[in-house]
């Protein structure tokens, strides 16, 4: 089993040396090969680059293993936060080309609505340590360019979910993004999608990096791994 991992930082920083810890976390928990992506970011490199190299990173994935070239016997896509939006766009983007698609997609507190219309934005803004909403507009503007805010590929909140595998959502009870998780499981529940959503009381921003310090953080990577174990 084979685990393509998308990290955050708002599709404008951050790299998979950094999320190290949480990817050994979860191959040790789910026995499974972990690739962390480190996808082209902007504004050097605006949307769809970082989408485009999360699709050819999975169709390379399905072909070669830790010791080389292999068929996959199963994969599995996960990201969080913008790590989390490029996971859902990235099935939306493999099933629209007729690519092979992944068991299952695991997104925790996705960022996928880019035209910032969540309540939580608002509800929130005071009770997430890790991200505030003035600094959501950026972001945007850096990432899109002058692309559609709207366009499901850069904001799967808006996508078509149908036929797309089973999708499991994790996100914490204080986000400020937390809305684009319950629309995303609305949405996708609407289009006939095995949807699982978690909201975690209490929890903010991808806690599940916490792990040890938080019981939660452990448990949810629990939860990701008995997912991807029953593949």
């Amino acid at each position: 089993m084979r685990l393509l991992y998308l990290h955050g930082g708002g599709y404008v920083s951050g790299s998979g040396a950094y999320y190290l810890p949480l990817a050994a976390h979860l191959s040790a928990a789910a026995q499974c090969a972990v690739l962390l992506l480190d996808y082209r970011l902007a504004p050097e490199h605006p949307f769809p680059a970082a989408l485009e190299d999360c699709v050819r990173a999975h169709q390379w994935l399905t072909a070669t293993g830790p010791a080389g070239a292999a068929p996959a016997g199963a994969t599995f896509i996960a990201g969080d936060s913008a790590g989390g939006g490029l996971t859902l766009s990235t099935l939306l983007a493999l099933r629209d080309r007729r690519l092979p698609l992944p068991n299952a997609g695991i997104a925790l507190s996705p960022f996928t609505d880019l035209t910032l219309t969540g309540e939580s934005i608002r509800s929130e803004g005071e009770l997430d340590p890790i991200m505030h909403p003035r600094g959501l507009p950026e972001f945007v503007t850096l990432y899109i360019g002058d692309g559609d805010v709207r366009d499901p590929l850069a904001s799967p909140a808006f996508g078509d979910y149908t036929g797309l595998p089973p999708i499991l959502i994790q996100v914490g009870e204080h986000e400020i993004i937390r809305d684009d998780s319950v629309r995303v499981a609305e949405r996708a529940r609407a289009d006939g999608v095995d949807v699982t959503i978690e909201v975690w009381e209490g929890m903010f921003h991808v806690f599940q990096s916490h792990d040890p310090l938080l019981p939660e953080a452990r448990e949810a990577i629990e939860h990701i791994a008995s997912l991807i174990r029953s593949g």
